[in-house]
């Protein structure tokens, strides 16, 4: 997804991203964030989650690091926090010719479900949602959803990825290695 260089609005650390997403929605954000997760600030992780909006509202997702978008791209960024953050802003005219790629679009609330967890939050969300994005979504987020892993919750495609589980494993096996040498065990 290539996207124009927007100006920074904020850039900080956050340990939910429903944070984040209720900022954009609050203050009506144009233009796009940044999610580097834990793991790719501090142990060399691939990829940074990118999740646009439009008056706040989520339109795309994808992930550099695994080349998904749209709900897949969710289950990516679903990972344990903290997050560093970057808001960019962006002009509507800016963002059209992304907001065409229809694989990368999500429904609405889907983002403040699957990465916040908050179902107020998603339902904020999609009040704010313009009509024809709530129909073009079928009946909101949860038609959107049907057939396929885009079905599933960010826990249960998180659990079905074996080789990030697997990923994690190696992680913490090293880590404890590394720990028990320091401590001279």
């Amino acid at each position: 997804m290539k996207l124009p260089r927007g100006r920074l609005d904020k850039s900080r650390v956050v340990t939910d991203p429903r944070d984040t997403l209720a900022d954009v929605l609050d203050r009506e954000l144009t233009g796009y964030a940044v999610f580097e997760s834990q793991e790719t600030l501090l142990l060399d992780g691939e990829g940074r989650g990118v999740i646009t909006f439009t008056d706040g509202v989520p339109v795309l997702v994808y992930h550099t690091g695994t080349d998904r978008g749209g709900p897949p791209a969710l289950a990516d960024l679903a990972v344990p926090g903290p997050y560093h953050v970057s808001l960019y802003a962006l002009d509507n005219a800016d963002l059209e010719s992304a907001h065409e790629a229809a694989d990368l679009r999500v429904p609405p609330g889907m983002p403040a479900e699957r990465l916040g967890g908050d179902p107020a939050l998603a339902d904020s969300t999609r009040r704010a949602a313009p009509d024809e994005r709530l129909s073009a979504m079928g009946d909101g987020d949860a038609a959107a959803a049907e057939d396929g892993p885009a079905e599933q919750s960010a826990v249960e495609a998180f659990l079905d990825d074996a080789e990030k589980i697997e990923a994690i494993k190696d992680q913490a096996r090293s880590e404890a290695r590394e720990r028990a040498q320091q401590w001279e065990f």
